[in-house]
């Protein structure tokens, strides 16, 4: 945890953003596996991470925004639970780490909410999107699931977005930090691409790594020699000299803040002609878009730039050809580029997902665009001093696409499909670095890039 004061700062920040009523921040709980007793690793909810900084399940906190006091809900651990997982502060040791004075058990938060609704008093709550917080919500407020997402406050998941999208000093400290594990992971994976090795060795060894480091991996690994599926994990291929393997993975921190780096290199260290023809458009792609990044500028501009810049380099070999600036305005790059360039991050790998892309990465200047491959983007708006956010461009040869776009004579004018075929094999390459927009300008998280360049790849992979 950060030191109290960050916590109660962040919440009072909160009530400067909100009018009336109470806001009810709802905390995980354990989830089974297969029993009740076999239990998934548990996740604490972020948002509530982020007021209040609680890691253990059963937890509710309650921000009264008229009577400017707060409160966390749950239930001490009895002689059982102990038994069995150990001991735990009680819930008014725990609240004092997080600046908060008034604690209740549970079963008194029904009374609490209750009140509120008796006294007409709004309250405050984000969308669930666990199942066991779904039927909490319903049991405490009498809002049936399927009405849930309908009835969430609007106004807190604006408040809650607009303060999570800025990361302080102590946020940003601690992302430069475990981008160090981020490039163990990342390094670690180029050196076992060699022959005869299987995807799900370099896959279960990164996590390990994220284990063996006191956190856990950030999302599950996409590792394959399939590039061109863009979230790849399946990890069942063997490994042959010459097949590129892309790694898209991070590292989540024993305080829930993500890394999310993407390398892709050839198996045995040595690119093709062909392989370094693609590896350098979408090299200078990420390099260039980065260079881009200031306050101001709306990200979907970066966005476009990377289309501009696939485009161009993709004309220079053959694949595409005629205007490129037609080309893109008519979506015939999102063929070999069909996803956005990039995402909020921090606490949550795709940062505040669960409150609503529009909401995080959009705004009332900035809507979502309805062209294929553009809708993707997950950040349009401009950027803000204090975001955290992937630049992640890549291009992709999906025979399925190709077909698909090939039969119905999608953008012909602007694809040269037989050059294309020649491709059908290739898989696919992304590159990606994790980057705060700053003052003036844009920097890359941690001391030290994961190797990109075609050279510092080749030097490590393999050895």
């Amino acid at each position: 945890m950060f030191k109290s004061k960050v916590y109660t700062e962040r919440r009072n920040k909160l009530r400067s953003l909100l009018r009336d009523g109470i806001v009810l921040l709802m905390g995980n709980v354990d989830s089974p596996m297969s029993y009740p007793a076999n239990i998934y690793r548990f996740r604490q909810d972020s948002t509530f991470l982020y007021f209040f900084g609680l890691d253990h399940p059963g937890l509710a906190g309650v921000i009264d925004l008229d009577k400017n006091d707060d409160c966390i809900f749950g239930d001490n651990v009895e002689i059982d639970d102990i038994i069995w997982t150990g001991y735990l502060p009680t819930i008014a040791e725990q609240a004092l780490e997080a600046g908060v004075q008034k604690t209740g058990p549970l079963s008194k938060l029904t009374d609490v909410l209750m009140s509120a609704i008796d006294s007409k008093r709004k309250i405050h709550f984000l969308p669930p999107y666990r199942a066991e917080n779904k039927l909490m919500l319903q049991k405490l407020l009498g809002i049936v699931p399927d009405m849930q997402k309908q009835y969430a406050s609007v106004e807190l998941k604006k408040a809650v977005s607009s303060l999570r999208s800025i990361k302080d000093d102590d946020e940003i400290a601690h992302l430069d930090a475990i981008q160090d594990v981020g490039y163990l992971m990342h390094t670690a994976a180029m050196k076992m691409a060699r022959k005869g090795v299987y995807e799900r060795e370099i896959a279960g060894y990164m996590e390990g790594l994220a284990l063996s480091h006191g956190g856990t991996i950030s999302f599950p690994v996409i590792l394959s020699k399939h590039g061109e599926i863009l979230h790849g994990h399946d990890h069942s291929n063997k490994l042959a000299n010459g097949d590129l393997l892309l790694v898209d993975a991070g590292f989540e921190s024993e305080m829930s803040y993500a890394t999310d780096n993407t390398r892709t290199f050839a198996v045995g260290g040595k690119f093709s002609a062909q392989q370094k023809g693609i590896y350098n458009i979408v090299l200078e792609a990420i390099n260039s878009c980065i260079e881009k990044i200031k306050p101001g500028v709306p990200y979907r501009d970066i966005h476009h730039h990377a289309a501009i810049t696939i485009a161009t380099g993709l004309k220079e070999l053959g694949i595409m050809k005629g205007d490129v600036k037609e080309a893109v305005a008519a979506g015939a790059h999102a063929m070999f580029f069909p996803h956005g360039l990039g995402h909020m991050m921090g606490l949550d790998v795709h940062d505040m997902e669960d409150i609503g892309e529009n909401f995080v990465g959009y705004d009332e200047k900035t809507t979502r665009s309805t062209q294929f491959g553009t809708a993707y983007l997950r950040l349009g708006r401009k950027l803000q001093p204090g975001f955290v956010l992937t630049v992640e461009p890549g291009i992709y040869f999906i025979p399925a696409l190709i077909e698909k776009w090939k039969k119905e004579i999608i953008n012909n004018a602007f694809i040269n499909f037989k050059e294309v075929d020649k491709y059908l094999d290739f898989g696919g390459i992304r590159l990606e670095d994790d980057v705060l927009v700053t003052d003036k300008g844009s920097r890359m998280l941690g001391k030290k890039r994961i190797p990109i360049s075609i050279k510092d790849v080749e030097e490590i992979t393999g050895k």
